[in-house]
């Protein structure tokens, strides 16, 4: 048989790196007969690729009509970086001894990466593949993911420091007389947050019309815009509900005010910085629902979703109006508890170690200006990649693992405190 095993082991217990860092790690083999080799090749790779098809009907020459089917992809290429760990491309061939052989390599990341997604038509993802160059045989390709965190500070964006105050309002028309007007006001007291707060919902409504309002919905969402460039220019569009809550009746004629709040989980910041064909972005959105034939009211709020918190915002109590009102879109894709590492980050290693996981150390972007902000978890997000096989592997390619690949992103997770008065 002649390979028994792969590993590759970074120094990273999270296998999770800021854009910037040096990943250092090694390779082990084990053989359980000789094996004979040209060389052993690491590749790292960053990119981005988007991808789907579209059918239309179209006319032949001959005046028949024919279902073309176009594959559209889009792809960018960050970094590319390849070397031997042992032997080279013009090297004799080497006999390997049964037993474990370690290769410790290192990669300096760019520091202008995009943080790693996976999405419905395409991702962001960071790749390790080691070879076996053998000679007169098929090489051995040995395949992981790692993740890339692109460091979104809220505190140098002022906008998201400001409260956003959402008002909607309507009057309707029953056997034509004019009712008064049904008022819906959503307020939040910011629009900057990371993974693992809590989005605290406040939403006024005054009811002075004749009809009723069956329910105020509210969904956090993600909206994912992916782009391809072959063989032409299309965009496609993608929204994703990640929480959602309801709250009400309120009938013609009350006045009601609902405190409510939604988890967020472990998600990529916004923008996909430094990519260029797929743009990220979050909102809050809101739909009235009344009753009878009027149509619903409905508005947004943008959310911006970063990595380090903003500073001396006091994180808001836990706390709902209905315990049975907020739910995850699907129980089962509830985001993973943070799990301990194996063995604890090597402290003092500069920045080529496992340093950058505290947000108050400078590779993370805080340094010290963020002395109070705790530390996040490295929590793999809910949205997965099947496999992490990609357009340049064969058959021959092994992936490590079990294929599917889930980025960890930082997870905050604040002390809260008990809860307030009942509303009113």
């Amino acid at each position: 048989m002649g390979l028994k095993g792969c590993e590759v082991q970074l120094d990273n217990p999270w296998n999770t790196y800021y854009a910037g860092q040096v990943v250092n790690g090694q390779v082990k083999f084990t053989f359980d007969s000789p094996k004979k080799v040209r060389g052993i090749i690491i590749r790292f790779l960053g990119e981005a690729n988007t991808e789907w098809t579209e059918e239309r009907n179209v006319t032949t020459s001959e005046g028949k009509t024919e279902n073309e089917v176009t594959q559209l992809k889009g792809h960018e290429e960050y970094f590319k970086i390849q070397y031997y760990l042992l032997g080279g491309k013009n090297s004799s061939e080497t006999e390997l001894p049964p037993g474990t052989h370690t290769y410790p390599f290192t990669c300096a990341l760019p520091p202008t990466l995009p943080s790693s997604f996976e999405g419905e038509f395409g991702h962001v993802r960071y790749t390790i593949k080691v070879t076996l160059d053998r000679p007169w045989k098929f090489d051995q390709d040995m395949k992981m993911a790692f993740t890339v965190i692109a460091p979104v500070d809220l505190n140098l964006n002022p906008r998201v420091k400001e409260p956003f105050k959402l008002e909607l309002e309507k009057s309707f028309c029953c056997f034509c007389c004019r009712s008064g007007p049904l008022s819906v006001i959503t307020s939040i007291p910011q629009t900057g947050y990371v993974s693992g707060q809590v989005l605290p919902i406040t939403c006024e409504v005054d009811n002075a019309s004749n009809v009723n309002l069956t329910a105020v919905k509210f969904e956090l969402r993600k909206l994912v815009t992916f782009h391809t460039n072959q063989p032409r220019s299309e965009k496609r569009e993608s929204k994703v509900i990640i929480a959602n809550l309801s709250v009400g009746p309120v009938n013609g004629g009350e006045s009601r005010t609902f405190t409510q709040q939604l988890e967020i989980p472990a998600l990529p910041p916004t923008n996909l910085l430094n990519c260029g064909i797929i743009a990220l972005d979050y909102d809050l959105h809101v739909d009235c629902d009344v009753s009878g034939p009027h149509r619903n009211l409905t508005g947004k709020v943008p959310i911006t979703l970063g990595t380090i918190p903003l500073a001396g915002v006091k994180p808001p109590t836990q706390f709902t109006d209905a315990p049975a009102g907020v739910q995850s879109v699907d129980p089962s894709l509830a985001p993973t508890q943070p799990v301990s590492p194996a063995s604890p980050p090597p402290a003092g290693e500069g920045v080529g170690g496992a340093l950058g996981w505290n947000v108050a150390d400078s590779t993370g972007g805080g340094g010290s200006l963020y002395p109070n902000i705790p530390p996040p978890q490295f929590v793999e997000t809910q949205y997965k990649a099947p496999t992490i096989a990609g357009r340049d592997d064969s058959e021959h390619t092994q992936i490590i693992g079990d294929g599917a690949f889930a980025p960890r992103y930082p997870t905050f997770q604040f002390n809260n405190a008990t809860a307030p008065p009942a509303n009113h």
